[in-house]
């Protein structure tokens, strides 16, 4: 067995885990571990800390999750009066998307731990123990972290808005 097919033995069923919350779609979910294995053999390579490599792989996850996203995004060019319920308005509506791609905007300025932190805790739905665990470090250390990031998100937007 050579030492990738041991890092995809031992990660395989995380990954699909994190992908199943990312997208909560098991077809798609499955499609995007086999593109999350495929990107990391072909860059297997370049990995500098083995004692990484779960965080290494859910990184590539979730690049791989955005860059379909974008793709689907751009084949679907939903109209804002489309998505609107009966109780928002196109306004509301505009307003919560704008606000939505701010937050965005400002979650990738953020420097790391905090900026996976965030995903994983927020769009991956994983608890804090489990990002303790992706991370090799304590709970508090996650917790903290999260806590954190959560203050610089909010600073950089208070930033923003000032501008």
């Amino acid at each position: 067995m050579t030492e990738f097919e041991k890092v995809f033995n031992e990660n395989r069923d995380f990954i699909f885990k994190y992908l199943m919350k990312l997208t909560r779609d098991v077809s798609l979910a499955e499609e995007l571990t086999q593109e999350t294995f495929f990107r990391a053999y072909m860059n297997y390579s370049s990995l500098r800390d083995k004692e990484k490599v779960s965080s290494w792989l859910c990184k590539i996850a979730q690049n791989t999750y955005y860059a379909w996203y974008n793709e689907q995004k751009r084949f679907k060019s939903e109209d804002v009066s489309e998505s609107v319920s009966d109780e928002k308005t196109a306004e509301d509506v505009f307003v919560q998307k704008e606000l939505s791609q701010r937050a965005l905007q400002c979650l990738h300025e953020l420097d790391e731990p905090y900026k996976e932190v965030i995903m994983l805790s927020v769009f991956g739905g994983f608890s804090l123990k489990d990002i303790s665990s992706i991370f090799g470090k304590s709970e508090s250390w996650a917790r903290v972290t999260f806590y954190r990031a959560k203050q610089k998100l909010s600073e950089r937007m208070r930033q923003n808005d000032e501008l």
